[in-house]
Formats: C-alpha cells, structure tokens, sequence
C-alpha cells in the first residue's frame, strides 16, 4: 500500500492557493473535459465529479480507463487519514484501459493496445534512483493522485473515464492477462514482488511468511507459489485457513494470536511479508525468521508501531520497508504474472455502488480486491 507522503508541503501550499482563488477550477484548468467521482471533504462520500485532464503531448499517451482497482490506500486518501490530502480527491491508480491517442515522440505504444498506470505518473528522470529505474524513491515523484503535476495542478486518478499519461509511466499488459483481475497488480501485485525481487525472497525453495490475507497478501501467496517458494500465511483469522491453503495453495497457516502455534514455528522462515494495514504487534513475528531473516512491511499503518531492538539483535534479523516499485519492475512483474497465470481475486462493482465498497473495506469485508467497472457504469448522466 502506497504512502502518500512525499509531496505533503506542496499540497498544502496547492491548497492554500486554491482557497485564495489563485487556481482555476478543476474543469476549466486544462483543455479536455473529463468525468469521474471525488471526494469533497474528510467524509470520504465519493460523488460524481467533472473535471479536466491536459491535451496529449508528444510523449504522452490517453487512456480510455476502463477498470479501476480500489486500494486501502484510496480509503486511507479519502479519510484525510494521513494528513495531507487536498480536496477534491479523485482516488485510484489501479487503472487499466485502451490506448487511444499517442504523441508523435510516442515509440512504446500504438492506439489499440492494451496498458495500465500504476501509481505514479512523473518523476525527476534525473536523480540517481530515477537513473536506476527506481523512480518510485525520486524525491520528485508524482503520484496518480493527490499530488502536484508538473504545471502544478493536481492530478487525479482512475475513478474516471481518461487519462493523459507520460509514455514511459505506462505498462503493456500482455493479452493473456486479465484486465479487471491484473488491474490490482499495479499496486498490490508490484507492492509485494518487488521487495520479494530485492531482498532475495524468490528464490525456489525458500520459506515465506505473509502476513495478513488481504488485497496485499493474497497476491503475495500467489507470487511465491509461482516462485517456487514455501508459503505460510499468518493471520488473525482462523476462518481463512481453508482459502489459504485450499484456493491460494499456502503450504502452511499459523494463527498470530496463537502463541502456542508462533512458539513451534520460530525460526523456520528466510523472510515475511507484512500487508498489514493496521497497528499490530511484529515482535512475535519477527522471531519466525531465521538468522539474518527479514521482514519487509509493505502495509501503511496510520500510527506507529513499536518495537523493541532485541528481536533484531538476538538473530541478525532484519526489519526493513518498501515502496511499490520501478517502472522496470512493474512491467517484468505484469509479464511474470500473465506467464504464470498470477492474478487478483476480485469482486468486480459499479461505480455507483463504491461508497458501499468502501465501507466494506474498512471492514475487511472483500475477498480480496474491489474492481470498478468503469467503462460499463460510469455515466456523467
């Protein structure tokens, strides 16, 4: 889960102008008109909205969106529950859709084709991690939504029915993929692989933990398997053993509470994944790790969690973060998983029925990922 943090001073410097009147209003700040659903205020009630979105450049790419994925983090953006949302929002960067105009310096992409927009849309192009196709760790990105653009406009996300995106932030999805279940990916599915990717936690044969069965977690148990790993899920939920074990193929399930069940599996894993979105306790957790084990938190917690040194220090352990990933890796991700059949489990909505999506969210009540079917229910009539 993405946090939307890098940019927080010049959001509210946006949204200081904004109530000075110094900026135009949503619709009339670029030249085509668009339409999708925002949010007005920190009660999260998403309703319809018209807006704009940029003319093509020569490096750009539009997309028609025709599926939009809802992450925790557009729940967390809406709520104001990070502290540095600018409203309006329109959420989501989970977008998936058809090509229908490119620039004239476009060499990537052809009208017709297939592609997604994860959850960025610019950065530096320069610093040294946008020079090792790191751009999700530039200290110049710009985020899908919620951020400033680089005529210092807000960018809107997928909750619509376009968008106006630099060729090189966007990826090609094979055409055995999916659309509705991959568009997911480009948020939970590059969220897990590409720590797993970096902190050698691939490799056949190994044994991993993931905690928290979640949007996260459940595409992490699907990327292991596909990596030849040893799975174990850990959650709170004892009434999710059998879909771990049976529909995802987990080799194993411990229950957290279950102190007895975490004491007979102490340092039995080489890393853990951690997808949890709440304040939760990771010191039993890290003791699953063997020596030099590491546990990466991909979850975004809205208070801190604590932890005593010990747990790290007594086995070498390694606590560790990490945030989405490249748009190298976000490619290699998608076409690993069409190769392998990996995609999300999905309840596919309307767009009018996202309110309620996200009231279920909250509540954890989705098994595992709301898709809103944009090209079929989203109207500005």
């Amino acid at each position: 889960s993405l946090v939307f943090s890098l940019s927080s001073l010049l959001l509210f410097e946006a949204a200081a102008a904004m109530e000075k009147g110094k900026k135009a209003s949503p619709e009339e700040e670029h030249p085509r008109k668009a339409f999708g659903w925002a949010v007005r205020d920190s009660s999260g009630v998403l309703s319809p909205f018209t807006f704009s979105r940029r003319k093509n450049g020569d490096t750009d790419v539009t997309l028609r969106i025709l599926y939009c994925g809802i992450c925790h983090s557009d729940l967390h953006c809406i709520k104001n529950e990070w502290a540095n949302t600018v409203y309006p929002v329109l959420p989501g960067h989970e977008i998936v859709g058809v090509i229908t105009e490119v620039g004239s310096k476009v060499n990537k992409f052809k009208v017709g084709d297939k592609a997604g927009v994860g959850c960025m849309v610019n950065s530096c192009r320069s610093c040294p991690s946008c020079k090792q196709e790191l751009e999700n760790y530039c200290g110049g990105l710009i985020l899908t939504y919620n951020s400033i653009d680089t005529d210092r406009t807000m960018t809107y996300g997928g909750y619509s029915d376009m968008i106006v995106v630099h060729e090189h932030f966007v990826v090609r999805f094979p055409e055995s993929m999916p659309l509705d279940k991959g568009a997911p990916l480009l948020c939970a599915g590059i969220t897990v692989y590409s720590p797993m990717k970096y902190f050698g936690l691939s490799e056949p044969g190994k044994h991993l933990g993931v905690v928290g069965l979640g949007g996260l977690g459940h595409v992490a148990v699907k990327f292991g398997k596909a990596f030849g790993m040893k799975v174990t899920v850990i959650s709170t939920s004892p009434s999710k053993q059998k879909e771990a074990t049976e529909s995802l193929g987990a080799d194993a399930f411990l229950v957290s509470r279950d102190s007895e069940q975490l004491k007979a599996a102490m340092g039995t894993m080489d890393g853990i994944i951690n997808t949890v979105s709440a304040v939760h306790e990771i010191a039993p957790l890290i003791y699953l790790l063997k020596p030099h084990g590491k546990m990466i938190m991909v979850g975004a917690p809205d208070k801190p969690l604590q932890l005593h040194v010990f747990p790290l220090i007594m086995g070498g352990r390694i606590l560790a973060g990490s945030c989405i990933g490249g748009m190298q890796d976000t490619q290699e991700m998608i076409d690993f998983a069409a190769k392998h059949n990996v995609a999300a489990d999905i309840e596919l909505v309307s767009m009018d029925y996202v309110n309620k999506a996200m009231e279920r969210l909250a509540k954890g009540d989705v098994r595992y990922r709301f898709v809103i079917d944009i090209a079929n229910t989203l109207s500005a009539a």
